[in-house]
């Protein structure tokens, strides 16, 4: 199977004076047969140059041809905001209703708002207690727990994970949701990484989270607050008897 990406507003001009696209640091996709059709999933990472502002209302347009060059899945997935000087880890997934022999992602131009903080202000959310455990059939289950370094508390947290060859080369991710994350309380996550059962061994696991929506607004709000006192209190609410993962599909409606 063949992947094709294309870049946001790769043949577009930076919108303003000195300001930098996004760039397409690295992307991956995987077709593997479902109960109801073929599962095409892909994962992949931007990054924004610009020290002073977050890109919003960016959006990746998923297109799945068969070998006749016939197109058996089209969908849009709405990304988070990327944050000044960071990064925004994604996945996603939608049903085809034939295999894919090529899948290609583009992506829409973003639009630029100048951050109300200063860069530093936009610290990372921590992710503790990290653990991959392989189950078969090319899927795997990610667990561990998300912090909030500010005051405020975070309404709703979208957790990535990204899985590495040895190498370090992108394999697969899928994402999930975290909500009302509070300063303190470190919230349990659990998801599934499917459609690796054609890569390589997996080595390591990347896991970020970042606030939901495609508008830079609840990071501000957050970020406003000021930060939290640091804890290394463990996570208050109890392990999951049997972990089950579940995925942030990509035709969820981002503010």
């Amino acid at each position: 199977m063949a992947a094709l990406f294309a870049g946001c507003g790769a043949d577009e001009p930076a919108p303003k004076k000195g300001l930098k696209p996004l760039v397409i640091k690295e992307q991956t996709s995987s077709v593997t047969q479902g109960t109801g059709g073929f599962v095409v999933t892909w994962a992949g990472v931007i990054s924004n140059p610009n020290r002073w502002h977050f890109g919003e209302n960016v959006a990746a347009t998923v297109v799945g041809k068969d070998a006749a060059g016939k197109e058996v899945v089209r969908t849009e997935q709405p990304l988070d905001a990327v944050p000044p000087s960071g990064a925004l880890r994604f996945s996603g997934q939608a049903m085809a209703s034939a295999k894919p022999a090529q899948v290609k992602l583009t992506f829409t131009p973003a639009k630029w708002r100048r951050a109300a903080r200063i860069p530093s202000a936009f610290v990372p959310f921590p992710v503790s207690a990290a653990n991959t455990e392989k189950l078969g059939n090319g899927s795997y289950l990610v667990t561990g727990a998300v912090a909030n370094p500010y005051q405020k508390a975070a309404t709703s947290l979208v957790v990535t994970a990204l899985l590495r060859d040895k190498d370090g080369r992108l394999l697969g991710g899928a994402s999930t949701y975290v909500d009302d994350v509070r300063a303190g309380t470190p919230r349990r996550f659990v998801l599934t990484v499917d459609g690796l059962n054609a890569a390589g061994p997996v080595a390591r696991t990347e896991v970020a989270a970042r606030t939901w929506g495609s508008s830079a607004r609840p990071y501000e709000e957050l970020a406003l607050s000021g930060a939290a006192v640091p804890t290394t209190g463990k996570p208050k609410t109890p392990p999951f008897v049997n972990d089950r993962g579940n995925q942030a599909m990509p035709e969820d409606h981002r503010p």
